[in-house]
């Protein structure tokens, strides 16, 4: 079972107790999918033999007790079955499994397991950025705390929020519990939170920054966006989309410079690590440039197949700014079909070259165009799906045909801002 199947190589067994059970190290250099392959044969295999152990002798290995010290540190496969067949005591206590007749399954070991992590990209300030997160705008009630565990266990440690969202506390909530479990430490996240567009005033900044690692119970965020250019007028924190009667949009004239200003003060403080930039221009972006202190480390922004920023990637990457990429799947719609390049053919035929799923395909091809993509989801089967794409890469030839979707089409334009023809609207120029 622990000695060879396939690329499988026998490794040690680490027992914590009787009832607990720690890997050492069980599997190395080897894909989800074969683990998966070689997972199922081991059960069956140990099944078969639990099986015949319990039949034949009526009881199972011996007690962790009645090992030696060594064994019980470190116990291998040959010692585990020259004990399993002379076992010295008459307890039916199996030391993997437990009770025989509730025994673990190595697939529930398994999620103990350390998990695959995503490469990370080397940040202009010295920071490092893994190059895929989790979005979790609309995750509320709850939903983004599941959300944020599970990912966590499945491997991702950048998670992405805003104020705006208005689920901060459960996000907090999510990494300190994992924390406190010891699955992750805190200089493993890399947490993404936003200032809002009502806190543009300078001398809103870091109250407000100071509010949301209140919510969020941390005592850092590792970068803080601008969450727009544009600012909406104060009226109290929680009126977060400030109407007239009329129904319309109530923005400010704040310069956005004198709003990154007081964010490097954030910076400055060790409130934050990093600060950086979004739904930004290029043109919006090298004036930050031109006059700032700290340098943004990101641009985060709308990015698909339908609209794949090569221009304002090339642009960033020039000035040693990365462009992390929101809704990258487009938000898909079953019922409509939509968006066209998650849905096409095209996508599927390269779904089945790479045994990938289209959402799989599409984030990888962002990923090998140089973006960031934090695509969102609270559903455990698409959160560990949009993960797994770091064992292919597409070939210049499916990275092209990718590209034939970009159409330049925005899912989220800002029409609000747009109708009022706001001398700040990041999106009257080509990028």
């Amino acid at each position: 079972m622990f000695n060879y199947i396939g690329r499988l190589q026998s490794t040690h067994l680490g027992l914590l107790s009787s009832s607990k059970l720690q890997h050492i190290e069980l599997f190395q250099n080897i894909s989800t999918k074969q683990f998966s392959s070689l997972l199922n044969k081991q059960i069956n295999l140990e099944n078969n033999y639990l099986y015949k152990c319990a039949t034949k002798t009526k009881q199972c290995t011996p007690s962790l007790q009645s090992l030696s010290g060594a064994c019980r540190s470190r116990v291998t496969f040959a010692k585990f079955l020259e004990i399993s067949k002379n076992p010295p005591g008459t307890t039916n206590y199996h030391h993997l499994y437990g009770n025989f007749l509730n025994k673990r399954t190595i697939s529930q070991t398994y999620k103990k397991m350390a998990p695959i992590l995503a490469p990370k990209v080397k940040l202009n300030n010295g920071y490092e950025m893994p190059v895929l997160g989790l979005g979790t705008y609309e995750s509320k009630n709850n939903e983004g705390e599941i959300a944020v565990k599970h990912a966590i266990d499945v491997g991702y440690r950048h998670i992405d929020t805003a104020y705006f969202y208005q689920n901060e506390a459960e996000i907090g909530k999510a990494i300190k519990e994992k924390i406190a479990e010891g699955v992750v430490k805190r200089e493993d996240i890399f947490l993404v939170t936003k200032l809002w567009n009502i806190h543009h005033e300078p001398d809103r900044v870091e109250g407000a920054c100071r509010k949301q690692l209140e919510l969020l119970g941390l005592d850092y965020i590792d970068l803080y966006l601008m969450h727009l250019p544009v600012g909406y007028k104060y009226v109290n924190e929680e009126t977060l989309l400030p109407k007239n009667e009329d129904g319309v949009l109530q923005l400010s004239d704040v310069d956005y410079l004198d709003t990154y200003k007081a964010m490097e003060k954030l910076v400055k403080l060790g409130l934050v690590r990093s600060i950086g930039v979004s739904n930004f221009n290029s043109e919006q972006l090298q004036r930050v440039l031109d006059n700032c202190e700290i340098k943004p480390v990101t641009n985060q922004v709308e990015c698909s197949p339908a609209l794949n920023q090569r221009k304002l990637t090339q642009f960033c990457k020039e000035r040693d700014i990365t462009l992390t990429a929101y809704s990258p799947l487009g938000r898909p719609k079953p019922d409509e079909k939509k968006p066209e390049f998650y849905y096409s053919e095209k996508t599927k035929a390269l779904a089945d070259k790479y045994n990938k799923t289209p959402a799989q395909i599409i984030l990888r091809y962002l990923v090998d165009i140089g973006v960031i993509p934090i695509p969102k989801s609270s559903n455990p089967k698409r959160i560990e799906e949009n993960f797994n794409i770091f064992d292919f890469k597409l070939s210049p030839e499916d990275i092209a045909v990718m590209d034939t979707f970009h159409t330049g089409e925005r899912l989220v334009p800002f029409n609000l801002i747009k109708g009022q023809n706001h001398k700040y609207w990041p999106f009257s120029i080509e990028f």
